[in-house]
C-alpha cells in the first residue's frame, strides 16, 4: 500500500485531514511536532485521534520553538478573545514564526525515511486567523523544495505536498469530515484551554471553530469551560 505522512495535531483540522489520505488510499503513518507550546492538551488529543484513526505508527518529535518566543502559544503572551470576525485579518499574536515550515521541514525528512510518497497537512486559507504560512502560494513554494531537497525529487519522483482542506470553509471541513467518520469530541482546537484540557470558547480557534458548527446546526461535541 503507498504510504503518506501526515501532520497531526489534534486538532479538527488535521483529523479530518488523516481521514482524507485514508480514503485516498494510504497508509497513513503520523507526526506530530512538539514545538514548545504552553499546554499540552493537543498532544494527547493527537493521540486519541490517531488512537480512534487505527494509525500503526505515531512519531512525535520535539523542536522548542519557545525558545525564540514572539507567539501567544510559546511565550507568556495574552491570547486574544472574542474578536469579531473582520478583526482576523490582520496576523495575530497566535501566530507562531516558521512554525509551519519548520514542521514541514521534519515531516519531509520522516516521508523520506519512511518511504511516503506525500505529506498531508491540514492548513486552511478560508477560515483562519491570518497566517502568513497557510496561504496557496506557500504551500507551491514548499512543493517546489519538496521536489528539489529529497532523493525522490531528485531521482525523478516525486514528494507531494497534500492540503485537502486549503480552499474550504470551515464547515465543509466538518462536514467533510462527519462523511469519513471523524469524531470530533476527541479533538481539541483552542489556544487557550484550561488546567482539564477544555477548550475556552473565546480565541479565534474557538470563535472558528463553534460559528462553523452552528452553520451546520450541530452542537460542537468538543469539551468547552
Amino acid at each position: 500500500m503507498k504510504r503518506a505522512v501526515v501532520l497531526l495535531s489534534g486538532g479538527l483540522d488535521s483529523a479530518t485531514v488523516a481521514a482524507i489520505a485514508r480514503a485516498d488510499g494510504y497508509e497513513i503513518v503520523a507526526l506530530t511536532v512538539i514545538y514548545g507550546q504552553r499546554h499540552h492538551t493537543e498532544i494527547e488529543a493527537a493521540k486519541r485521534v490517531a488512537a480512534q484513526q487505527g494509525i500503526g505508527l505515531h512519531r512525535f518529535v520535539t523542536v522548542d520553538l519557545g525558545a525564540i518566543g514572539g507567539s501567544a502559544l510559546t511565550a507568556d503572551i495574552d491570547v486574544p478573545k472574542d474578536r469579531k470576525e473582520s478583526e482576523m485579518a490582520d496576523i495575530p499574536v497566535t501566530y507562531v514564526p516558521a512554525r509551519n515550515t519548520v514542521m514541514l521541514a521534519i515531516a519531509l525528512g520522516f516521508a523520506e525515511v519512511a518511504e511516503a510518497e506525500a505529506i498531508y497537512v491540514g492548513v486552511n486559507a478560508v477560515d483562519y486567523s491570518g497566517y502568513p504560512d497557510c496561504r496557496p502560494e506557500y504551500l507551491e513554494a514548499f512543493q517546489a523544495l519538496a521536489q528539489l531537497a529529497t532523493k525522490a525529487g531528485v531521482e525523478g519522483g516525486t514528494m507531494r505536498v497534500a492540503a485537502p482542506l486549503i480552499h474550504l470553509r470551515k464547515d465543509e471541513i466538518i462536514a467533510r469530515g462527519q462523511a469519513l467518520g471523524v469524531d470530533y469530541s476527541i479533538t481539541h482546537s483552542c489556544y487557550d484551554p484550561d488546567s482539564e484540557g477544555r477548550a475556552c470558547g473565546r480565541c479565534d480557534s474557538c470563535s472558528i471553530r463553534l460559528a462553523a458548527f452552528a452553520r451546520l446546526g450541530i452542537p460542537d461535541p468538543a469539551p468547552y469551560q
